[in-house]
């Protein structure tokens, strides 16, 4: 398949035919090994919150290993975004400016059954040309056949018919590669996470993106502090939404341009 290449060497046409024929591409050598660790240290503190309080609202069940809207002011979020990785795909998919729609964490252990292994897609509602969301997933380990490698049912975005579950794993592509690649896919592509088989975590950071008009899984400007966003450079104020909020009462309503919640050039 001609879907996988190096980051730094990568360009918008590659994108673009690859997602266009296959729905999804690879990115070899994208994040550092140092980033990588780092990213991998946080996971454990940040899952046993979740999982406690998933433990807590009796929600436990198929949510083994995964870990909800891990951008926090003091872990390694904001320092992962801030890197602007496949901007200009993303860019060019959403035909413009996008925001964070969601942004976890999967830590796939033998045994698990997680939601996360249903075939599934990451659009409720098929959009078919209208590009609205793109998905990302960023490798902590190495995507193998026996550690779960994600299944992608290549060209499926295309259609709105979820294939059943013989058709889907008898023609989905398995997405294999090395830790620190990057995934890249529309959202509207069949998907499943794979099956562990071995005694090591498969772990990744899950990510999607949108058109900023449309609404996030999570208010991360109000979880983060209004007043923490006046400290992010433009391309972080612009990611994680502050530039696209929605106005709480009237004083926040009427605002000067400049000050408004909603901020021009958003779509």
């Amino acid at each position: 398949m001609k879907n996988k290449f190096n980051y730094a060497e990568a360009t918008v046409a590659d994108f673009e035919s690859a997602v266009g024929q296959y729905g999804w591409v690879v990115y070899e050598n994208a994040l550092s090994e140092e980033l990588v660790d780092g990213i991998i240290n946080d996971f454990t503190g940040a899952y046993d919150t979740r999982r406690q309080i998933q433990i807590e609202n009796g929600i436990d069940t198929s949510m083994e290993g995964t870990l909800h809207h891990v951008l926090e002011r003091d872990n390694f979020g904001l320092y992962f975004l801030e890197q602007m990785f496949c901007d200009k795909e993303m860019r060019h998919f959403l035909d413009g400016k996008y925001i964070l729609n969601g942004m976890s964490g999967v830590i796939n252990m033998k045994n698990d059954r997680p939601y996360v292994q249903n075939v599934h897609r990451d659009l409720r509602t098929f959009t078919g040309n209208l590009k609205m969301m793109i998905q990302m997933i960023v490798l902590l380990d190495d995507f193998t056949l026996d550690n779960g490698a994600t299944y992608l049912l290549s060209g499926s975005h295309k259609e709105d018919v979820k294939p059943d579950d013989e058709y889907f794993y008898k023609h989905a592509d398995r997405a294999i590669a090395k830790r620190g690649s990057i995934i890249l896919f529309d959202s509207n592509l069949w998907h499943a996470a794979g099956k562990n088989y071995t005694e090591n975590p498969r772990r990744v950071i899950t990510l999607s993106f949108t058109k900023p008009f449309f609404k996030p899984q999570f208010d991360f400007p109000r979880f983060l502090g209004y007043e923490f966003g006046k400290t992010l450079s433009e391309n972080l104020r612009q990611v994680v939404g502050y530039n696209a909020r929605i106005p709480a009462n009237l004083y926040e309503f009427y605002q000067p341009v400049h000050l408004r919640m909603y901020q021009p050039g958003q779509g």
